[in-house]
């Protein structure tokens, strides 16, 4: 009666069901898009979290057969869930749906209950994090994605307009080059630039400053003090880390005067919103995105709880640092308030927006058209953050921005965080997934299409498969002599 109990054999039911529901919308069934030579990809897709499965699941399902999936990471999970994600749940609501792309099946609400139970389900509010990644590589198992791990993309070559891009990867057994059709950059929170060290802690030696998107060495904090600069969901899920670590104190610096409540990302949370802004005119996207980013995220009630009963946590708004310097075995940190003694300092201060930054995308970041070159917005309304970003199409490919310069720029599609100013919140982030890769797939699939339309046509033309196969006459008894008499 009823399935198996919830655990390892009811995801193997649970995998099954997947491949019938697929099986019942299997429909079209025909590849479609021509071979543009030997080993030639239509899709090379950088990124196997989950917008990146995400898209080649879609892809996959209309049929552009030849996708491939490219992650430096090595197969066995060690993407950003098990790395530098620090807190211990996601930020979105558990009923969030997107890498699934409508098949029931394949929801994170059917993984977690076939795992562990339906009554496990709903007492649990909020998704852990590295229970997400379990689910993606169930995911990517389940679906059977086309991944190649271990491999680091380091340069795309410069070709003609209709030429197949060259990817040069490193790879554990030395450099390879990949060519593709279309690119897809599904590169995450730091695709637009990198995390990096701002000034003026750039001036510390590497042992006294950490990012907190990158490496932080907490057991080497037990009983140091430490300084998280920046109050978003990162720098309280760090400090709160270095203090379960054993930190023996840990200040916080903000530069606000209050905490953030309202967090702006609830309200996105919407179908119009997340199906519809890329479709507004320049002047009110740039609206919505920039009060967006200048209200800010609070730290979610989770965060902010691990740490606001414990002794060792001190917080001071409304102190922006103005100097750092060494002095002795102590870092000091100058505000307008007080100067702050510590051992280690944790930059939160978020990801660098800047094209440049990006080995791949660097030596034609210069002829990629961005935001502050197609718009200028009212006084007041600037944000360097947005006017940095790509100005894109709306199926996510890049413009130049001098036409003719770099005329295969339009075969490079972005969805991460640098696709936030253009399309909304669909690139790094789960709440936009469910539109972001639907929206992705139908605008490569339609480039596709456009571009190969002569071949679509000439097939067509020639398109003599007989569908009536039984022996018909194909003249009517007494025809030609009733011709001939009129």
């Amino acid at each position: 009666m009823g399935g198996p109990a919830p655990g390892p054999e009811a995801l193997a039911a649970l995998a099954s069901e997947v491949r019938r529901q697929l099986g019942l919308l299997d429909y079209p069934r025909h590849p479609w898009v021509p071979s543009r030579g030997e080993g030639v990809l239509d899709v090379a897709i950088i990124g196997a979290g989950q917008t990146g499965l995400a898209t080649a699941h879609g892809l996959l399902r209309e049929r552009v057969q030849r996708v491939r999936v490219f992650d430096a990471a090595p197969k066995g999970g060690t993407g950003v869930w098990t790395t530098f994600a620090r807190m211990r749940t996601l930020r979105t609501p558990k009923h969030v749906t997107g890498p699934d792309l409508g098949i029931p099946a394949l929801t994170p609400r059917a993984f977690f209950t076939a795992r562990d139970g339906e009554a496990a389900w709903e007492n649990l509010h909020k998704i852990g994090r590295v229970d997400w990644q379990r689910y993606l590589d169930w995911l990517e198992e389940t679906l059977n994605l086309p991944v190649a791990h271990g491999h680091r993309l380091l340069r795309i070559g410069r070709t003609e307009a209709r030429a197949p891009l060259e990817l040069t990867f490193s790879t554990p057994g030395g450099e390879t080059v990949i060519r593709a059709r279309k690119l897809v950059l599904a590169t995450g929170m730091d695709g637009m630039g990198g995390w990096s060290i701002p000034a003026p802690f750039d001036t510390l030696p590497p042992a006294r400053v950490s990012h907190t998107s990158g490496h932080v060495n907490f057991e080497a904090l037990m009983g140091k003090r430490i300084l998280v600069v920046g109050a978003g969901a990162s720098a309280f899920d760090n400090l709160a880390t270095a203090l379960e670590a054993g930190a023996a104190h840990a200040t916080m610096l903000v530069r606000r005067r209050q905490m953030p409540r309202v967090n702006p990302f609830r309200w996105m949370e919407q179908s119009g919103f997340l199906g519809q802004l890329y479709s507004l005119p320049d002047a009110l996207r740039w609206r919505f995105m920039q009060h967006i980013f200048a209200l800010n995220q609070p730290p979610p009630q989770e965060s902010w709880n691990r740490v606001a009963e414990d002794p060792r946590f001190e917080l001071h708004m409304g102190s922006p640092v103005t100097a750092v310097r060494e002095e002795g075995a102590e870092v000091v940190v100058t505000t307008p308030r007080a100067e702050h003694r510590t051992d280690h300092v944790i930059v939160g201060t978020g990801t660098a927006f800047d094209l440049s930054l990006r080995p791949e995308l660097a030596p034609f970041a210069a002829h990629v058209l961005l935001w502050r070159d197609a718009y200028t917005p009212p006084k007041g309304l600037e944000f360097p953050a947005l006017g940095a970003c790509p100005y894109l199409r709306d199926d996510f490919s890049l413009r130049e921005k001098t036409p003719g310069a770099a005329p295969f720029l339009h075969h490079i599609h972005i969805i991460n965080y640098g696709s936030t100013a253009s399309m909304g919140l669909s690139g790094a982030s789960i709440s936009g997934m469910k539109y972001g890769a639907t929206r992705l797939v139908d605008g490569i699939c339609r480039r596709l299409w456009q571009e190969d339309a002569e071949f679509h046509l000439q097939d067509l033309l020639t398109y003599d498969e007989p569908e009536l196969t039984s022996d018909i006459p194909q003249e009517l008894p007494g025809a030609a002599t009733a011709l001939v008499a009129e």
